[in-house]
């Protein structure tokens, strides 16, 4: 099986490296779920679902893209899991984690906020 999130990241990072306005990534529940999270949190200008793709419109500040890192933590063959106290500041606080609880896929602060755990499955700044 592909690891759907992982390639949407890295569409993501290779689109922002050629400073494109948008990029094209699969349409799955938890990719639409995890952008959702980056628009909340001001990473994404926003995305529009189409029927097989999602196009995702990126966000720059000054010519200078708002997301620099994207980094997968969680894999298919090795996943992590965190509870509510070990949730971190991503880049003290100038970045996002975005974490799968049993309430939904959420940002890393508001899973804390709710003293919620769950898989981490991305961390970005």
């Amino acid at each position: 099986m592909n690891d759907l999130i992982a390639d949407m990241l890295i569409r993501i990072k290779n689109a922002i490296m050629r400073k494109k306005g948008s990029v094209e990534v699969p349409n799955t529940k938890i990719n639409k779920n995890i952008l959702e999270v980056m628009k909340n949190e001001e990473m994404i200008e926003g995305f529009e679902e189409k029927e097989r793709i999602i196009e995702v419109f990126l966000k720059y500040d000054k010519n200078e893209p708002v997301i620099i890192h994207l980094e997968k933590v969680s894999k298919p063959g090795q996943r992590i899991y965190v509870s509510a106290n070990e949730i971190v500041p991503v880049m003290n606080g100038r970045g996002i984690s975005v974490i799968s609880t049993s309430k939904g896929i959420m940002s890393g602060a508001m899973a804390k906020s709710q003293n919620l755990g769950g898989e981490l499955i991305c961390k970005i700044w």
